[in-house]
């Protein structure tokens, strides 16, 4: 089928205008049928009664339809431009049962007909959430491990290569490789499992710097309902989330609705000018987030932080168009129903549309109210992060996004460990950003972190310091909010993002075929690599059994000397934490703390199992944290 391709981006809007012209002369000729229907099948007994399909094929904008099945009613139908689509309004009664109905399409003597599947809704879990008890592990599945090198490549896709020794290209790995590590998983401590996105990303290769470049990444969707071939397709997805669930294990579901990938099926027959954010001249985001919380801020600022392209490959959706924005609500919700993930991770949250935003994640609240949703609004302040998420301040627009991931501890951290300390340098940081905690509705349903995939590797930031990595590592497990952990960083991978992303992106040692080394086992690894394995799993495993470490309140106590201490405390248990982070060891008069000292007067050492009988001077050897269960 010839499909009517309307430019964007560097297209001026008569030009587009011209060209949705032609596009309805050429469609004309074409003979009408129904290709695909969005969402690709739904379930009865949803709580939202409503349902927007997507119709789409030569022609199919044309046609009048009607449903006859009990309990659907075809509320109106909608055309746009391009008359290869037809947005039809359903509601579905309450009563209504799971089965097929036809849809019927008229024009004249012209009959068109489709099948669509109501399913019944299943008692698998589902929107699980994530919460304080939990220990992500982040996974980007081309670049962890490969069970199938069947599906490496596909000839009849954009990009048909696969090649481990270019970085740049896709390596092969997919989610059974995912699954079959599930044990590594747990032994380390890992309750949750991330993935970078695994919805298909059918693009061809990109020149960047006269180097050709895979979209391995996952963030340029080309079919929101499929998962890439290349990591298994949709069957191996919902075999990885059914055995993660059977061990315990949840799964987050990395979400985009900023942008889509040039190549996305909707984009070649864009159906109408306004589905994309689009400018007399290609125009890129500006990725300044000051506009969002400036009260002196001018439009024009604004209009190109969220409407600018993030990339020219990925074109911006225009979340305003309401036809758009049931799409990816909906894709949503047909997510978390039909695979059954637990959380939602929500990619360059601060370029979408707030009204949009709100009202997504209302949606997915409503249906799910046990799911976690946290959103990357890469900011580098306190009152800037909060503008993105639930929070108590007087904002003209207010969030209704549960957490986020929280770029301000992640800076305070790395702080922390590469600043000699002093009034507003070193672990001061840390004290300061959680100092200003109130500004969030809940700050423990922040995501906070020390990499990712877009980051220089955390070992390398901390000059390949292994006392500094247990500093920041016990600071990741027993501060407040939900730890993630980016793969590899517990075997000390490294790199820099110079020069380029690829750097950071390395195969995890001993996933692929061939691998010299096997990092998933002790044997595989150095000594000083199952020492820092071993001290993430032994402290990961403690805070996973010890509700006061990973829900308890958190009090915390002004930095002296570069000695940082806080309490993790409930009702039945308290945490004592002290930080050394100069160069000289310390010893700690603890008559400062007896606030949360009182009734305890000895400790057991949660890292090295020894125990302290007391607790009136503590010696901390330098660069070291302490984690102290106290005792009576």
């Amino acid at each position: 089928m010839k499909q009517h391709s309307f430019p964007f981006s560097l297209a001026k809007p008569l030009a587009l205008l011209v060209c949705i012209l032609l596009s309805l002369s050429g469609s004309a000729q074409q003979k009408a049928a129904i290709t695909r229907v969005d969402p690709t099948f739904w379930w009865v007994g949803m709580k939202d009664q409503n349902l927007q399909l997507l119709v789409y094929g030569p022609n199919a904008g044309t046609f009048r339809y009607s449903i006859d099945y009990p309990g659907v009613t075809l509320v109106k139908t909608h055309t746009v431009e391009n008359p290869n689509y037809a947005f039809l309004d359903l509601t579905l009664a309450p009563q209504t049962k799971a089965g097929t109905f036809t849809l019927t399409g008229r024009n004249g003597n012209q009959k068109l007909t489709r099948q669509y599947e109501l399913k019944a809704r299943t008692h698998e879990p589902k929107a699980q959430g994530v919460n304080t008890s939990d220990f992500i592990y982040l996974v980007l599945p081309d670049r962890f491990a490969n069970a199938d090198p069947k599906n490496d490549a596909f000839k009849n896709m954009a990009d048909t290569q696969a090649d481990r020794s270019n970085p740049f290209l896709r390596h092969g790995g997919d989610l059974k490789g995912i699954q079959n590590h599930l044990g590594y998983f747990e032994e380390l401590g890992a309750t949750a499992l991330w993935l970078n996105p695994i919805i298909e990303n059918d693009q061809p290769l990109t020149e960047e710097g006269g180097t050709q470049r895979s979209a391995y990444h996952g963030y340029a969707f080309t079919d929101h309902y499929q998962v890439d071939r290349r990591l298994g397709g949709n069957d191996a997805y919902k075999k990885l989330i059914q055995a993660a669930h059977t061990r315990g294990m949840k799964v987050v579901q990395d979400a985009v609705y900023n942008h889509v990938g040039s190549n996305h099926w909707f984009i070649k027959d864009l159906p109408s000018k306004d589905w994309l954010n689009q400018w007399p001249a290609y125009t890129n985001t500006s990725h300044k987030f000051q506009p969002t919380i400036d009260p002196h801020a001018a439009q024009a600022d604004y209009e190109v932080l969220r409407k600018g392209w993030f990339v020219p490959h990925m074109p911006d959706l225009n979340q305003n168009n309401p036809f758009v924005a049931n799409y990816l609500i909906q894709h949503a919700l047909w997510t978390v129903e039909h695979f059954g993930v637990d959380a939602w991770r929500i990619d360059t949250y601060l370029y979408n549309e707030d009204e949009f935003m709100n009202r997504c994640n209302q949606a997915l609240l409503n249906e799910y109210p046990t799911i976690h949703i946290f959103g990357e609004s890469w900011v580098n302040n306190v009152l800037a992060q909060a503008r993105f998420v639930q929070n108590t301040i007087n904002f003209p627009f207010k969030s209704n996004q549960p957490g986020t991931l929280d770029f301000v501890l992640f800076n305070a951290i790395n702080d922390a460990l590469n600043q000699n300390f002093g009034w507003d340098e070193g672990v001061s940081k840390i004290h300061q950003t959680l100092a200003q905690d109130a500004v969030y509705q809940d700050p423990m349903k922040l995501v906070t972190f020390l990499d990712n995939h877009d980051m220089n590797r955390y070992f390398s930031v901390i000059g390949e310091d292994l006392n500094k990595y247990k500093m920041g590592m016990t600071w990741l497990l027993t501060l407040r909010g939900i730890p993630s952990l980016y793969y590899g960083t517990e075997i000390l991978m490294k790199n820099f993002k110079d020069p380029s992303d690829a750097e950071v992106r390395k195969d995890f040692p001993g996933g692929f075929a061939g691998d010299k080394e096997n990092k998933f086992t002790a044997a595989g690894r150095t000594e000083r690599e199952n020492e820092a394995f071993n001290f993430v799993k032994k402290l990961a495993q403690y805070r996973k059994n010890t509700p006061a470490l990973h829900s308890g309140k958190l009090t915390q106590f002004v930095p002296q000397e570069g000695i940082y201490v806080y309490f993790r405390h409930d009702e039945k248990k308290t945490v004592m934490v002290a930080t050394n982070s100069t160069d000289k060891e310390a010893e700690l008069k603890t008559e400062r703390y007896k606030e949360r000292l009182q009734g305890f007067s000895k400790a057991r050492n949660v890292l090295t199992d020894q125990h302290l009988n007391t607790l009136t001077t503590i010696k901390i050897p330098a660069k070291t944290a302490l984690v102290l269960e106290l005792q009576p």
